[in-house]
């Protein structure tokens, strides 16, 4: 019974959270699928807070969930970057081929 309910939560977890088994798969630009979920998450952040009444919960949460989202999308931008452009993260040194500085 317990093994039923956790594989009913592990399966609302992946249809919503990962992008492999997501219907937000289907959408070819990984921005954009970035940016339905921000909103969806937005969207239901106020909607729990508004049905529970209380408006100060619902300041907290759009703030918290905002932090949440940005190192999402920060996330998201450096691995992306990362896979496409991998010489963005070298820099030089600041120094010659032979260890001195200019």
């Amino acid at each position: 019974m317990i093994a039923k309910a956790l594989g009913g939560v592990v399966f609302a977890w992946n249809f919503l959270f990962n992008h492999r088994v997501s219907p937000v798969r289907n959408i070819p630009d990984v921005a954009m699928q970035h940016y339905v979920l921000q909103a969806l998450g937005l969207m239901w952040a106020v909607s729990f807070s508004l049905a529970i009444g209380s408006y100060t919960f619902l300041a907290w949460s759009v703030i918290g969930h905002t932090v949440l989202i940005a190192a999402a999308a920060i996330t998201v931008a450096t691995l992306t970057t990362a896979a496409k452009y991998p010489r963005v993260f070298v820099r030089p040194s600041g120094r010659g081929p032979d260890g001195e500085h200019d």
